[in-house]
C-alpha cells in the first residue's frame, strides 16, 4: 500500500503539505487510475494512521484525512467455485500454469505466496508447501520478495494427494534442479506478474470455462470453504489461512454451518 499507492503521489511532500484538498485529490487519482474501491480504502486508512501519528507527535494540528466514508470498504461476497470448475480452469490454461491453479486451491494460497515459491518450499513426498515469503510488484515494473502478509503467514500447509502428480510433472518439466529456483515463472523464466497473468492466461480460461467473473483469489476462497467443509476447527483454519485473527476463519465456519 505504501509503495504502490502513497509514496508515488505523496512521498515527496512534507507532512504539513498534506492538506485536506491534497488528500481528496490523491484519492481521486487513485480511483481514476483504476485502483479498486477496496484498495483505495485500505490505502486511505494507512494514510490516516500515518497522519494520526503526526498529530500525536505535534507535527500537525488536524488530521487531513476527513473524507466521509473513504475508509470503508464493502467488498462484494466472492463466489465459491466448484472443484470441477477449478479443474476445468487448470485444463484450459497453458500446461505450465496448471499446477499453479490447483496448488492455489488445495493449499489456499494468495497470489503473492504462490508466485514466490521456490523448489525447496515444496515437499512432494510429505505433500506440504512452506510459505516463507511473498512476491511484491513494485512501481515502475520491478519486483521484490518480502515476508508474508502477517507473522502468521509463515506456515506449512498440507495439500491433497490429488495434486501430487501435477506438481511432480511440473517440477520435472518447468524447473531446474536447484532449491532456490522459482517453481512458477513466465515462459521467459521471469517472476510472474499478476496483471500479465490475468490478461494473458486467467481471463481467457475463465471465459472458456464459463466463469468470466471469477478472480484468481477465488481459488483461495474456495480452498478455505472446502477446508471448513472437511471439518477443520477454528485454529486449523487460521493456521492454514495464515491469519492471526479468528475473524475470517469464523466467517468460513459460519458459512459451512449455514
Amino acid at each position: 500500500m505504501l509503495s504502490c499507492h502513497l509514496l508515488p503521489l505523496l512521498g515527496s511532500r512534507a507532512i504539513a503539505e498534506i492538506t485536506e484538498p491534497r488528500v481528496r485529490k490523491w484519492r481521486k487519482k487513485l480511483l481514476d487510475s483504476g485502483v479498486s474501491t477496496v484498495s483505495a480504502a485500505k490505502a486511505y486508512r494507512l494514510l490516516k494512521a500515518i497522519m494520526n501519528t503526526a498529530l500525536d507527535d505535534g507535527l500537525i494540528r488536524r488530521n487531513p484525512c476527513r473524507i466521509k466514508g473513504a475508509a470503508q470498504d464493502r467488498s462484494p461476497e466472492r463466489s465459491v467455485l466448484t472443484p470441477g470448475q477449478v479443474f476445468a480452469l487448470a485444463d484450459a490454461v497453458d500446461r505450465r500454469y496448471r499446477a499453479l491453479i490447483l496448488l492455489a486451491l488445495f493449499a489456499s494460497l494468495r497470489w503473492g505466496e504462490v508466485a514466490a515459491l521456490r523448489c525447496s518450499d515444496i515437499d512432494v513426498e510429505a505433500r506440504t508447501v512452506r510459505i516463507a515469503r511473498t512476491l511484491n510488484e513494485l512501481p515502475g515494473g520491478g519486483y521484490g520478495f518480502g515476508p508474508p502478509k502477517t507473522a502468521a503467514g509463515r506456515r506449512v500447509v498440507a495439500f491433497s494427494a490429488t495434486l501430487t502428480p501435477y506438481l511432480t510433472w511440473h517440477l520435472a518439466r518447468f524447473t531446474a534442479p536447484d532449491d532456490d529456483v522459482l517453481v512458477f515463472t513466465s515462459p521467459t523464466g521471469r517472476p510472474l506478474r499478476r496483471g500479465n497473468f490475468r490478461r494473458r492466461v486467467w481471463v481467457k480460461a475463465a471465459e472458456v470455462v464459463g466463469v468470466p467473473e471469477a478472480h484468481f483469489h477465488d481459488l483461495r476462497h474456495t480452498g478455505n470453504n472446502l477446508t471448513a467443509q472437511a471439518g477443520a476447527n477454528l485454529r486449523e483454519l487460521m493456521e492454514r489461512m495464515g491469519h492471526s485473527s479468528p475473524r475470517a476463519a469464523l466467517i468460513y465456519l459460519h458459512a459451512t454451518t449455514e
